[in-house]
């Protein structure tokens, strides 16, 4: 009775948007599995004006600001105060959970965040849905979070990854190729991207993975990666990496190395990777519109702090962009972030 009356208090200004968010916004989201549900009706919000902490694995990559854009964009419109917090490399575990620990001290009503080790954010993000606060997981599809949390919102990564296995095999299945696999820093994200694309090609004769390694999710690590696969694997035809940036840091290695004829393969649709894409330096990507999700992510978390989000995961959509695809894509510029370096 006291929640519903805060409810009621605090988010009065904020009930047709709610309705239309459940309604218009995203999908109806799919339950997560049992026990990973924190309730919803256990959310307090605190502030008249709803603050919500944005709290990605790191700023070095645009993704992740992407994200942020589409955020801020429900945000302004919504009147809801939001901030983001997160260190420089997505390789700074404990930089991000010291920021968590931080925003558990602060007057925040909700949690909007991605992390590199689930495992290692779950006892903070437990204690912030104990204090109250709506959490809520972006850029994923994780049905079951080491701890409960309030929602996951983000695209099917491993039906994504899958999508771009079965788009190689048409385009590329009609003679062997090998494959070498760029790898993210271990944890579910990693595990669920790649296993989609070599679920993909299994059982297809022609395609054999050689090689697979860590790529540390950024453009130095796929460089790195990328140059060691390339030159212990002279013969190899394809790359395949787990995130845009790691395929843009093995499309310089190809380039140094001149196999300009390696077919090289994506995941995210970060302006960047898409601008290589219709340069000609990079073949294909999974475009998981990152912007869009951001919208999403948000307009579940004051749905979330109203009461009116049911809980659960919210799918967003992914597409298999070449070139061709690429440029249409580039050609919508409102609906990217950076901004394309030029008009398409």
């Amino acid at each position: 009775m006291l929640k519903a009356l805060m409810n009621t208090t605090i988010a009065a200004g904020f009930a047709a948007l709610a309705t239309a968010a459940v309604a218009e916004t995203y999908p109806t989201p799919v339950p997560l599995q049992e026990g990973a549900q924190a309730p919803i009706d256990a959310i307090a919000p605190k502030n008249e004006t709803f603050r919500v902490a944005y709290m990605p694995p790191a700023t070095e990559f645009n993704y992740y600001i992407a994200i942020g854009e589409g955020i801020k964009a429900v945000a302004a419109e919504a009147g809801v105060d939001v901030f983001m917090l997160a260190p420089q490399s997505g390789a700074d575990i404990n930089g991000q959970m010291g920021m968590i620990q931080d925003v558990l001290t602060q007057n925040v009503d909700a949690i909007i965040f991605g992390t590199h080790d689930e495992f290692a954010a779950a006892p903070l993000l437990k204690q912030a849905v104990d204090k109250g606060m709506a959490v809520l997981m972006i850029n994923s599809d994780i049905p079951n979070f080491p701890t409960p949390i309030h929602g996951v919102v983000g695209y099917s990564q491993r039906n994504g990854t899958h999508k771009i296995a079965d788009w190689a095999i048409e385009n590329y299945g009609d003679a062997p190729v090998k494959v070498g696999v760029i790898e993210g820093q271990p944890g579910y994200h990693s595990t669920e991207r790649v296993g989609g694309f070599l679920d993909g090609i299994d059982g297809n004769e022609n395609f054999e993975v050689v090689v697979s390694i860590d790529g540390k999710w950024n453009v130095e690590g796929g460089n790195t990666a990328g140059m060691d696969i390339l030159q212990s694997n002279p013969d190899l035809d394809m790359i395949f990496a787990a995130n845009d940036y790691m395929i843009i840091g093995a499309s310089f290695a190809a380039k140094a190395l001149g196999r300009r004829d390696i077919v090289l393969l994506g995941n995210d649709g970060d302006t960047s990777g898409l601008e290589e894409i219709a340069a000609g330096n990079i073949t294909a990507t999974v475009n998981t519109s990152p912007f869009l999700m951001g919208k999403a992510a948000m307009h579940a978390t004051i749905d979330a702090l109203n009461g009116s989000y049911p809980g659960g995961w919210i799918e967003t959509p992914t597409s298999i962009e070449d070139k061709e695809g690429a440029i249409s894509v580039l050609q919508e510029p409102e609906k990217l972030f950076p901004q394309p370096s030029k008009e398409y």
